[in-house]
């Protein structure tokens, strides 16, 4: 007979976000756009966790904090499957469904080399646009549009 116990892989949190379902290789931009590096709660993340949806998938555990929709809603650029879960008291109060905002500000680099935010101190800014269900970044200094693919996360400083 088949040994059939589950075990979790990353410890539960009482109170917290959980962001599940977000891709393997994007783990550390979604880190990077919510500025979990900074953070001083406990944080926790697993890679390459088995996932039917997604083949591989990364998960990440932040006690004892809560994001507002458009802090989120950021890493839609990047995770756009992904889930977030509200925890109190070790369950799940609240299932929050990523929106693609309809403007980023100051996240993601311009690909144009040109652009005036590459050479200025001026915050970049892009609207989202959806092509062919394909995410698309148009720049709003210089218009050059750049596929969710190709985008640099800008470095937190």
């Amino acid at each position: 007979m088949e040994n059939t116990i589950k075990k979790l892989k990353v410890s539960a949190i009482e109170n917290g976000t959980v962001l599940d379902h977000i891709p393997a290789n994007q783990l550390f931009k979604v880190i990077n756009i919510l500025n979990l590096t900074d953070c001083r709660n406990q944080v926790t993340f697993g890679t390459n966790l088995e996932s039917k949806l997604l083949g591989k998938k990364a998960i990440i555990k932040i006690a004892d904090r809560y994001f507002a929709d458009d802090e989120i809603n950021k890493i839609t650029l990047v995770a756009p499957q992904a889930k977030i879960n509200v925890i109190k008291n070790f369950e799940v109060v609240e299932k929050r469904i990523l929106t693609v905002p309809s403007e980023i500000t100051g996240i993601a680099k311009c690909s144009n080399p040109k652009c005036i935010t590459n050479h200025q101190p001026v915050p970049t800014r892009f609207a989202t646009v959806a092509d062919g269900g394909h995410l698309k970044l148009q720049c709003h200094f210089c218009e050059k549009m750049t596929d969710a693919e190709n985008v640099v996360i800008l470095a937190k400083n």
